[in-house]
């Protein structure tokens, strides 16, 4: 039962991800085109109160969850695709925690 709440809490974690972070460079994609700077300054500070209440709590789900996940099904933490996951996964929070500092500013 504990597997199965687990890996519903993964998969709900990783659709806010992909949600939020797809709505997110539309919303901001559609303020740049504007070319008006009140417009895309009122739209970066919705964003950051989105990223902070959505993207940043997934963020923090995703690999409590993951980690319980393989822990639960018996998979090593070494295991091939596990360390491949947790790279790209901290790959990719490296790429999003300057855009978040550019929103903020």
């Amino acid at each position: 039962m504990l597997y199965f709440v687990l890996k519903y809490l993964h998969v709900i974690g990783a659709s806010v991800l992909l949600g939020t972070g797809a709505g997110i460079a539309f919303f901001m994609l559609l303020a740049h085109r504007t070319g008006n700077a009140a417009t895309i300054a009122a739209v970066a500070r919705i964003v950051v109160v989105a990223d902070f209440l959505f993207t940043a709590t997934a963020v923090v789900a995703q690999p409590i969850t993951g980690v319980a996940l393989a822990w639960q099904a018996g998979y090593p933490l070494s295991e091939g695709w596990i360390v491949l996951s947790i790279a790209l996964y901290i790959v990719t929070g490296a790429f999003w925690l300057p855009v978040v500092w550019m929103q903020m500013e």
